[in-house]
Order: structure tokens, then C-alpha cells, then sequence
């Protein structure tokens, strides 16, 4: 038999946790089940339709080839046009890097400013890819506890502890996944001018901006023209399965991204970004606009109802779409509480392992990306898994 040798890294890079938990729910509704999803950070809404018809034209069109590495122009303009309407900054669009997604923009971020051995200061909990593209360029992580006293987010004072003469970045994400918080404009400034005086870059995630309930985001780029900011069209456009991002970079960074991005993917793809230049019309924005408003909706019913139920979830949080639970009222052992709840009520429901190291298993994330009803019908059914929990 033929005997394979894994690379270490890829023993090192841990599984995506929350995808068991999809693959489990999909096995139970082949079986017939009816399974509420509360796991996967994918919104429940279809791609706009006018996104899908430009898209379409794009196929009828015949652009399927490849592009420059960096986005067609009109896109790159078009988002450094969003930068201009949303938040008041002249970005030049020469800056904009066009990515497969979120994910590739942060692949592209740590090649660039990751050697080996070097390490990059982030929140725990956090997004677990981004600690996992570092361990593929053979960079390092080092995870900073965070709690409710900060909203679950970094200080400059944090940075100036963790710092050593191995760090070369700060990551953070405002909003945040898992918890949804926001850093506003004060703590942005606090951490750009920390990493700046270090000698490090600042990235930012906003990769949930638009998906603010109550209040506006603040981009790193108002305060911090020199940041690494990334976006993705998944999340508040609706085209997760479209595969499309950018990156907003320092221009000496663009000629190194390139040369990165031609390596690594040639290109993102083209009819997804022919399709993604009818994300900035008005009727795709009047339909972005009214989904923020659903989950505003969900966010408002789904946080009182799962704290009546016992789980403690200390901050509001402002944006994406998510609840950071605090499962110690049930035991403590959250990924063991969601096994049950997919096992015994079809509750799908992601263990807070995925995100980090710091009471991991304590947590648990709800995605309320599923619709008011069917949220209403997972409330009774988690309660009703609660105490079988308690019976066992």
C-alpha cells in the first residue's frame, strides 16, 4: 500500500469545525429531517436579481477569460466609489486589489508581510482561517484573550504587551465574527498609531460592513490610510458562491500583490466581476438595504429569547450576523450541547472551538441567517434540547 508523507503544516492546520457541523445537518435532511440552520455564516437570501441578470449577460457575453490579476478597471473603480459614498475617502482605485474572495485577500496579506517565523497579534476568539493562512507561509499567530470588557475586541495597550521582536502585524475584524462587535472610530485610531509606532501594519477585516444594526461602521481607511483593509461581496451583496473579494493596499504593496496574485490565481473570476458592478445600483442597494433591516429584525428577536433561555451573551453586538454565547449555565462543553441539539431537535449550531483557544469551549455561535419564523421554531426546539441536555 502506498505510504504517504503530509507536510507538517498541513497537520498543524486544524479542521473548519463548523463544516462537520453542515455536513451532519445535510446528512440528517437526506434522511428526511427538517434541520434549522444557525451554523454556516452564509446569508439565507439569494444573490440580488440584478446582480444574476448582469451576471448572466456576462456568460451570454462570452467573458469568461482570464483578467489582469489585480480586477477589471470598472470594478476597481467601482469599489474605491463605494469607499467614497460610504465613508468619505478618495481612494484611488489603483489601490483596490480584486480577490477570489475574502479568503484570498487575506492569502495574498500574509505572503506579503509574513516571513517564516514571524508572527501576527489577533483577538481569541477570531475567524479561524485567518490563523491558518499564517501557518501556510510558516508565520506564527499569537492569540490575544479577549473578553467582554473590551467587546471582545484588541486595545492598543494589548498590542504594546503581546508585542515582541518577532510581530510584524496587528489583525482585527470590525465587525467581528464570532461576536459582532465593532471597533469605532477612537479604537481604530488607538490601534493604528500603536502598530505604526511598533513598526507593524495594521489589516482590518470588514468584510461584514453594510451589516450594521442601529449604527454606521468606521473604516480603518479614515483613520489609517496606510491600513491593509479587506471585503468580500459574500456577505452584505449576498454572492457567497461567487467567489469575490478585494483588498485595499498601500500603493507600494500593489506591485508586490500582483506579482503574488498572478502566482497564485491567476486572476478572480470574470464573469463574477462583470456581475458585481450591478452590486453598486440603486435597485441592488435598495435590496441590501432592505435584508439589513431582516436581520436587524432577527438580531432584536433571537438575542432576548436565547438569554431567557440561559445562555449569557454580555454584549450587543452591532453588525454581522452572529451571537457569541456563553454555554457555562449548560456545563461548559459546548461542542458536546451541540451535538445533542443537531442529534436530538435538528438544530445545527457551531461549537466556539472554531474560533480560538481562550474559553472555547464554553461558547457556541448562532448564525441568524435563517428567517423570523424558522428562527422562532429554533427557540422551542433549543429549549426543548436544553432539557433533555439537563435530563442526561
Amino acid at each position: 500500500m502506498q505510504q504517504y508523507r503530509w507536510t507538517q503544516r498541513a497537520r498543524d492546520i486544524q479542521p473548519f469545525h463548523v463544516m462537520a457541523v453542515l455536513a451532519r445537518a445535510q446528512a440528517l435532511a437526506a434522511q428526511g429531517h427538517d434541520v434549522i440552520h444557525m451554523e454556516i455564516g452564509e446569508p439565507d437570501f439569494v444573490t440580488p436579481a440584478p446582480i444574476i441578470r448582469a451576471g448572466q449577460a456576462a456568460l451570454a457575453d462570452g467573458r469568461t477569460g482570464y483578467t489582469s490579476a489585480l480586477g477589471i478597471p470598472a470594478l476597481r473603480e467601482a469599489v474605491a466609489g463605494l469607499y467614497a459614498s460610504r465613508y468619505g475617502i478618495d481612494l484611488d482605485p489603483r489601490r483596490v486589489v480584486i480577490t477570489p474572495g475574502g479568503s484570498a485577500a487575506l492569502l495574498l496579506i500574509s505572503a506579503l508581510l509574513v516571513d517564516p517565523g514571524r508572527n501576527v497579534l489577533m483577538a481569541d476568539p477570531a475567524y479561524p482561517c485567518n490563523r491558518h493562512f499564517l501557518r501556510l507561509v510558516e508565520g506564527h499567530t499569537r492569540l490575544i484573550p479577549v473578553g467582554a470588557d473590551t467587546d471582545y475586541q484588541l486595545t492598543p495597550e494589548m498590542v504594546e504587551h503581546f508585542w515582541d521582536p518577532q510581530t510584524v502585524a496587528v489583525l482585527a475584524a470590525s465587525p467581528s465574527n464570532p461576536t459582532g462587535t465593532l471597533l469605532d472610530r477612537a479604537q481604530l485610531t488607538g490601534l493604528a498609531e500603536v502598530t505604526r509606532r511598533l513598526g507593524g501594519s495594521l489589516i482590518v477585516d470588514e468584510i461584514y460592513h453594510g451589516l450594521t444594526y442601529g449604527c454606521d461602521a468606521v473604516s480603518a481607511l479614515e483613520v489609517a490610510p496606510d491600513a491593509f483593509v479587506l471585503n468580500s461581496f459574500s456577505k452584505y451583496f449576498g454572492m457567497t458562491g461567487w467567489r469575490l473579494g478585494w483588498l485595499v493596499a498601500p500603493e507600494a504593496a500593489i506591485p508586490e500583490l500582483e506579482k503574488l496574485a498572478q502566482n497564485f490565481y491567476i486572476c478572480a473570476p470574470h464573469m463574477a466581476q462583470i456581475a458585481a458592478l450591478a452590486a453598486f445600483g440603486d435597485e441592488s442597494m435598495d435590496i441590501c438595504e432592505a435584508r439589513r433591516e431582516a436581520f436587524h429584525k432577527r438580531r432584536d428577536f433571537l438575542l432576548p429569547a436565547v438569554r431567557e433561555l440561559g445562555f449569557d451573551v454580555p454584549v450587543t453586538p452591532d453588525g454581522a450576523f452572529y451571537l457569541y454565547a456563553d454555554t457555562s449555565a449548560f456545563g461548559g462543553d459546548s461542542a458536546a450541547l451541540c451535538q445533542h441539539l443537531i442529534e436530538t431537535e435538528h438544530i445545527a449550531v457551531t461549537p466556539g472551538l472554531d474560533f480560538g483557544e481562550y474559553r472555547a469551549a464554553q461558547h457556541v455561535r448562532f448564525a441568524y441567517t435563517t428567517s423570523l419564523p424558522r428562527l422562532e421554531q429554533a427557540v422551542e426546539r433549543i429549549a426543548r434540547g436544553l432539557q433533555s441536555w439537563r435530563a442526561c
